[in-house]
């Protein structure tokens, strides 16, 4: 009785091969060169169809577990991790986890399969391609910097909603400066630079969105002025300021946000931190780790940041600045402060003179005359008014206790309204 045999499309091109060869009728050069293979290889299979006819050309471990197929007890331990420790991690970053952490060695395609054979992950949808005019990285380090806010649930629901300010090298796909602050501003923006000023140098430009930070999107009539806080600073260090036109323009810095929306909230829950003290004392080993990973060599050895001039006052520059007139008296009013220059000089030197308020992140004011503090007092200072805040701050506002205030069930404001009606 004849056996029913199953044989795949390769190894039917294999028997057919193998008879034409058997018969003379090929070469085992000519062969090899058909089946792809070596002419070693060709004497093996021949070798087998002459002993066992085209069940030799049949693969052995078919219907046989493979050799390579992940082991239960290690296949229900990853899954275990995947279900507690790192549920909500992608394939990829679970896979390095489970490497570096664990000790535990897989393909990344191992994950994923496992991952949504247990429904803890789903393939991405193909979106449709947009296409978007490429843009080749600069060449040198520091020659390009492109930065953004991004504010997003970093701490889950463990601690309250902030922004990270991201500062990230165009050449090299590097973290130059992360920062968690409560909302973009200048001051904070101005923290953030300072440090990557003060560990790399000047770089030649930022590249950024049109916030108004960054930006004067409408300019005033009566004043004409067209330089942000920002802009005034970086045009003092001679640092240029580029304004994309479209969030693809800046693709470099909006890819590291999402990649930091994946990756970097996944390490602070692991790490249990839910402060932004906490995790700005954590970003440096996170940035490291970034850079050792996705860090790209550019194309030019040579570094564009230029070192702080001896002249250039960080503290001064960094700061918000507003020219204002002295009066008679030499006072002048920043902010519903009147402020009273002291000084040993005659008073008349000074009158109707132009000095400079700097107020650094803090509230601290400093007043300078040619680059140079002045000695004051604090004259008279206005009661608080109301604040004009952007709709974007609304949020943040009410979160102040004095704003949000409610009054207790006994307050007499409720007794009064109840005993009306």
């Amino acid at each position: 009785m004849d056996k029913l045999l199953t044989m795949s499309a390769t190894e039917l091109s294999r028997l057919e091969v193998m008879e034409r060869l058997a018969e003379k009728r090929l070469s085992q050069k000519e062969a090899g060169e058909m089946l792809g293979v070596s002419i070693r290889q060709v004497k093996r299979l021949l070798r087998s169809y002459r002993w066992d006819g085209a069940s030799g050309l049949v693969s052995q471990q078919r219907g046989k577990v493979s050799n390579h197929q992940i082991r239960a007890e290690v296949k229900q331990k990853v899954l275990d991790f995947l279900k507690g420790k790192y549920r909500g991690f992608g394939p990829t970053l679970a896979c390095e986890k489970l490497e570096e952490v664990e000790g535990v060695k897989l393909s990344a395609e191992s994950v994923r399969q496992m991952m949504m054979s247990e429904e803890l992950w789903k393939a991405r949808k193909e979106r449709k391609v947009k296409v978007h005019q490429m843009r080749e990285r600069r060449a040198c380090f520091g020659e390009l910097v492109q930065i953004d806010g991004s504010p997003h649930a970093w701490f889950e629901l463990r601690g309250p909603g902030c922004t990270l300010l991201v500062a990230i090298d165009d050449a090299s796909g590097k973290l130059v400066g992360l920062l968690f602050v409560e909302q973009e501003s200048f001051h904070n923006y101005a923290r953030l630079v300072k440090a990557c000023f003060e560990r790399y140098g000047k770089p030649v430009a930022f590249y950024s969105d049109k916030h108004g930070i960054f930006r004067v999107n409408q300019v005033s009539v009566g004043t004409g002025e067209a330089l942000t806080q920002f802009g005034r600073a970086m045009q003092e260090l001679d640092i240029a300021i580029l304004c994309a036109n479209s969030p693809q323009a800046k693709g470099r810095v909006e890819r590291a946000n999402q990649t930091l929306q994946d990756r970097l909230v996944k390490e602070l829950r692991l790490r249990g931190i839910s402060s932004m003290e906490r995790a700005n004392a954590y970003l440096p080993e996170f940035i490291a780790d970034f850079n050792q990973r996705f860090g790209v060599p550019p194309r030019s050895q040579h570094d564009a940041h230029r070192p702080l001039a001896a002249l250039e006052n960080l503290a001064h520059i960094l700061a918000w600045q507003e020219p204002r007139t002295l009066s008679k008296n030499l006072t002048l009013q920043f902010k519903k402060v009147v402020y009273q220059i002291q000084t040993d000089r005659p008073t008349y030197a000074l009158r109707n003179t132009q000095v400079t308020v700097c107020e650094d992140g803090i509230g601290q004011v400093t007043i300078l005359y040619k680059a140079k503090p002045l000695a004051f007092s604090i004259f008279h200072k206005q009661e608080h008014q109301a604040d004009i805040v952007d709709t974007k701050e609304i949020d943040r506002a009410l979160q102040n206790p004095r704003k949000a205030y409610k009054p207790a069930p006994d307050h007499p404001w409720r007794t009064d309204t109840l005993s009306r009606h």
